[in-house]
């Protein structure tokens, strides 16, 4: 029976996991918690666990992205942030911290969301020519600042 659009699917791996949740009702990202504290050294990166899997259904992949709260105010960023509809392992995130101070976050805080999108995967095939656009290859900063 295919998964359901309306529900995403968690298992719990370890007994301190929080069920993702919506900060609104209009939030397009469910905020992830991690189960351990952060603690993240100036231009370093943490690898924060959640203590969680995901199913996400097919045609679809889950995006890691930034608490716009937490990269304003500290320069927290998220790095590396695909999950494919066949992973089943972990749902960790690549925390780093573009900041000059050192930022601690204890258990259970919000450390990104997790953004669910549609996808097509075409396959990857060899052509002799492409089409022809009007900005040809004009690359970084060719179409204005």
């Amino acid at each position: 029976m295919p998964a359901s659009l309306d529900l995403l699917n968690f298992k719990r791996l370890d007994p301190r996991a929080k069920l993702p949740s919506r900060g609104s009702a209009f939030s397009a990202g469910l905020d992830v918690y991690a189960i351990d504290e952060v603690r993240i050294e100036p231009k370093q990166r943490f690898l924060a666990r959640t203590g969680l899997s995901v199913a996400i259904p097919e045609g679809f992949y889950g995006r890691v992205a930034p608490r716009s709260g937490l990269a304003v105010k500290n320069g927290l960023d998220v790095l590396a942030g695909v999950i494919d509809s066949d992973y089943r392992g972990e749902l960790c995130c690549a925390l780093y911290n573009s900041g000059d101070e050192i930022i601690v976050l204890p258990a259970e805080s919000k450390i990104c969301q997790l953004i669910i999108e549609k996808i097509i995967t075409p396959t990857a095939v060899w052509a002799d020519d492409l089409d022809a656009t009007s900005r040809g290859e004009g690359g970084f900063g060719s179409t204005g600042q």
